[in-house]
């Protein structure tokens, strides 16, 4: 999903800065040509990737609640999405899916990745990504039920640590009908190709 995400100065002076310094600790010299514009650059790229903290999922979704008289389940599948471990600060990777139950509204399809993005621009752990997807869904329209699938790659597994590379993690959140109900949940887990 492309967006131009605005740069406050001083912000991206300050985290610059701390860049600069980072490079000379690990024995960089921040002046040398091919590094120069470095601190500047990461600064304005760890901005766009924690756009989540300056934004308000529930706003988001707010803005496209629909009236809907159906009753049957909506799917929408392999949202990708990219984040950073909390743990390391090394990025993950993957795609959501997210199926709920109309209760007399709906929300708009494009909403859905934008809330995805959301979460997903913050310093994160796939197991609250994917939770915090389904709460604020279940907060922010009737429903009868949601679930949120999420499969990622994480490159602390893959670059450093045990270096296992053709890992992934797939994780559920669901609540409402999809929590009663199994045979829903094997339902979504079919459309979804899971």
């Amino acid at each position: 999903m492309s967006r131009k995400v605005e740069h406050n100065q001083e912000l991206t002076d300050k985290i610059a800065y701390h860049y600069k310094e980072i490079l000379k600790l690990i024995g960089e010299d921040p002046e040398r040509e091919g590094l120069v514009k470095t601190p500047v650059r990461a600064a304005k790229a760890l901005i766009d990737i924690t756009q989540g903290y300056r934004e308000d999922a529930l706003e988001i979704a707010s803005q496209a609640i629909f009236e809907h008289a159906g009753s049957q389940m909506v799917i929408v599948k392999d949202i990708e999405f990219y984040s950073m471990c909390e743990h390391h600060i090394l990025p993950f990777f993957g795609r959501v899916s997210i199926g709920y139950i109309p209760k007399g509204k709906m929300i708009g399809l494009s909403k859905l990745a934008r809330i995805v993005d959301n979460f997903a621009r913050r310093l994160q752990v796939q197991e609250r990504l994917t939770a915090q997807i389904c709460d604020l869904l279940n907060k922010a329209m009737p429903n009868e039920g949601i679930i949120v699938s999420c499969s990622a790659e994480h490159l602390c597994m893959k670059m450093r640590g045990v270096e296992k590379q053709d890992s992934a993690t797939v994780t559920f959140d669901y609540c409402g009908k999809f929590a009663e109900d199994s045979a829903l949940r094997q339902e979504y887990m079919r459309l979804c190709g899971i």
